[in-house]
């Protein structure tokens, strides 16, 4: 897996997940849960989506 998500991408997606996971953990609505997908795309860097459509934020 080549590394396609960088810099802010990366960091506003860490951030969004762990907030919709948060917002799940107290009490909010099941799908919530989804936050673990853009935490992980943030913390490995790489988004299979973003592959498809051949979009890559990271530094050349």
């Amino acid at each position: 897996m080549k590394a396609n998500v960088g810099g802010i991408d990366r960091w506003i997606r860490i951030v969004l997940g762990l907030a919709l996971i948060a917002w799940a953990a107290t009490g909010g609505p099941a799908w919530a849960w989804i936050g673990a997908v853009p935490l992980a795309t943030g913390v490995f860097n790489f988004c299979l989506l973003y592959r498809l459509l051949g979009i890559n934020t990271c530094r050349r």
